[in-house]
C-alpha cells in the first residue's frame, strides 16, 4: 500500500507513457475540477460570513481588533481571485498549494477567535464544531484526483490543530488547563490531550484513506480517458459502430467470431480511376480521394450505414450489419439517392474550378451475411461475408454494361419497398440480365440512369 501510495503521489511513470492528447484530456478534467472547488470555497466563505453576522458578539468595547471580519474579507477576496484564475485555466501548482494552506489557516484563525468573541479561556475554542469544516476542505481536494493536494490539506489541518492545542496550553502559564477527567473536559474549559490527539488522528486517517482512494481513482481515470481516446481514434479508422463493438465487448474479440444478419451492401466506385491516377500528381490524387471519401462517407453515415473498407477508389458500406436494423434495405436505397445528388453537386463545383467531373457508380445488394472478425491474432478486421457482398461487387462492374449510375437487384429493391422505401423518381426494371460471375440471370432495377 505504501509503495502504491508513493507511486500515486510522486508518479510511477504511467502519465509519462501516455500520449499528449490523453494528458490534455486529463488536464481539462483537472481544470474543470478546480472550477468546482473554487465555487465550493466561495459557498463556504459565504456561509461563514452569514453565520458570523448572525452569531452574538461579546467583544469588549475596548478591544483593539476584531480579527474575524478581516480574515473573512481577505479569504473572500482570495477566493474570488482563485475563481477567476480557475475559469481562465491559469492555476499553477504552487498557487493551488498556497490555496490549501490558506484554507486551513483561515479556518484555524476563525476557530481561534472564538475565545475572544465569547470572552473565554483559549481552551474554549477546542470544542468548537467548526472543526468539522476541516474534513470538508480535505475531501474537497479529492475532486482534483490528485492525492498530493489531499495529503497537503490533511497535514496542514493536523499541524494547525496541534498549534491551537499548544497555544491553549501555553497561553497562560499560571493556569494549568490540562485534565484527565473527561467530564471536566466536557463541562469546563479544560484540555484533554487524548481527545485532541483523537481529532488529529482522525484527520490523518481520513487523509490517508482518501489519498489511497485517489491513487486508485486516478489510475481508473487515466485508463478511462485512454480508452475513450482510443475509441475516438478507432472511430477514424473504423466505423463508430465497429469501434464501439471493439471497445465495449465483454470478451476479447477473436478471429472466427461471427453473427448471421440480414443486411444491405452498398458499393461506390469511380469509373475510369486508373487512367486518372496515372496522369494526376500523387499529392493531388490523394487530395482528390480524401475529398471523395469524405463526401460519400458523410452521406452513408447519415443514413445509418457503416464503412466496411476503402478499396482504393472504391467504398464498401454495410447497412444492418453493425448495428442491426429493420430498415437496412430502405436506408441503403435512400443513401444511393442522396449519394448521386452529392456527386452531381461535387461535379458542378469541379466544373466551375476548371476540373474534370468524376463518374461515380453505386450498387446495392441485400441478403443474409456473416458479420464478424477475420484475420490472425496479431491483425484482425471486422467484415461481412455472403452472397450479397459478392453480388454487390459484380453489379458494380455491370453498371458499365448497363450504362447507369446506380443499380440493384429486383429482390433487393422489393425488400427496400417492403421496408418503406419510396423512390424519388421512377425506376426501370431490366429483367433476366446476364451478370458476369453470376450463374443465373438476374432481374435488375436501375435506381439512377
Amino acid at each position: 500500500m505504501v509503495r502504491r501510495l508513493a507511486q500515486g503521489l510522486f508518479g510511477d511513470g504511467l502519465d509519462g507513457r501516455l500520449p499528449a492528447r490523453v494528458l490534455n484530456v486529463i488536464e481539462r478534467q483537472q481544470d474543470a475540477s478546480e472550477i468546482l472547488i473554487a465555487w465550493v470555497q466561495l459557498s463556504v466563505v459565504s456561509i461563514w460570513t452569514v453565520l458570523y453576522t448572525l452569531a452574538p458578539k461579546t467583544f469588549a468595547e475596548d478591544a483593539d481588533i476584531e480579527p474575524v471580519p478581516y480574515a473573512l474579507a481577505g479569504y473572500f477576496a482570495f477566493t474570488i481571485i482563485r475563481l477567476v484564475l480557475a475559469h481562465r485555466r491559469a492555476l499553477p501548482r504552487w498557487f493551488l498549494a498556497l490555496s490549501v494552506i490558506i484554507d486551513m489557516a483561515i479556518l484555524m484563525v476563525l476557530i481561534w477567535s472564538y475565545h475572544l468573541q465569547y470572552e473565554q479561556p483559549a481552551s474554549f475554542y477546542l470544542k468548537a464544531p467548526t472543526l468539522l469544516y476541516v474534513f470538508i476542505f480535505i475531501v474537497l481536494r479529492g475532486l482534483r484526483f490528485d492525492p498530493w493536494f489531499v495529503i497537503l490539506s490533511g497535514v496542514a489541518a493536523a499541524a494547525g490543530w496541534l498549534v491551537l492545542v499548544l497555544y491553549a496550553i501555553q497561553v497562560d502559564p499560571g493556569d494549568n488547563m490540562i485534565t484527565r477527567d473527561y467530564v471536566a473536559y466536557i463541562t469546563a474549559n479544560k484540555v484533554l490531550l487524548g481527545a485532541e490527539f483523537d481529532k488529529v488522528i482522525s484527520m490523518v486517517v481520513v487523509t490517508a484513506i482518501l489519498a489511497v482512494a485517489l491513487v486508485r481513482a486516478r489510475r481508473l481515470l487515466i485508463r478511462a480517458v485512454a480508452e475513450e481516446t482510443a475509441h475516438a481514434d478507432l472511430s477514424r479508422f473504423f466505423s463508430p459502430e465497429i469501434s464501439r463493438q471493439i471497445t465495449q465487448a465483454e470478451q476479447r474479440v477473436e478471429a472466427g467470431q461471427g453473427e448471421l444478419r440480414a443486411a444491405a451492401i452498398l458499393n461506390a466506385d469511380i469509373r475510369g480511376f486508373t487512367p486518372l491516377a496515372m496522369r494526376t500528381p500523387p499529392n493531388e490524387l490523394m487530395t482528390l480521394l480524401a475529398e471523395y471519401e469524405s463526401r460519400m462517407v458523410a452521406v452513408i453515415q447519415r443514413h445509418g450505414g457503416s464503412i466496411d473498407k476503402f478499396l482504393g477508389d472504391g467504398i464498401m458500406a454495410t447497412f444492418g450489419a453493425a448495428p442491426p436494423s429493420d430498415t437496412f434495405a430502405a436506408d441503403a436505397m435512400r443513401a444511393v439517392e442522396d449519394l448521386t445528388d452529392a456527386v452531381e453537386l461535387w461535379s458542378a463545383e469541379r466544373k466551375e474550378q476548371g476540373l474534370e467531373s468524376l463518374d461515380i457508380r453505386f450498387t446495392v445488394a441485400v441478403g443474409p451475411v456473416v458479420f464478424g472478425a477475420v484475420g490472425a491474432a496479431s491483425r484482425l478486421e471486422y467484415t461481412v461475408i455472403g452472397d450479397a457482398v459478392n453480388l454487390a461487387a459484380k453489379l458494380d462492374k455491370h453498371t458499365k454494361v448497363e450504362g447507369v449510375r446506380a443499380l440493384t437487384s429486383l429482390e433487393s429493391y422489393t425488400e427496400a419497398r417492403n421496408q418503406g422505401f419510396m423512390p424519388r423518381q421512377p425506376v426501370e426494371e431490366r429483367p433476366q440480365r446476364d451478370v458476369a460471375g453470376v450463374e443465373a440471370p438476374v432481374d435488375l432495377v436501375v435506381l439512377v440512369a
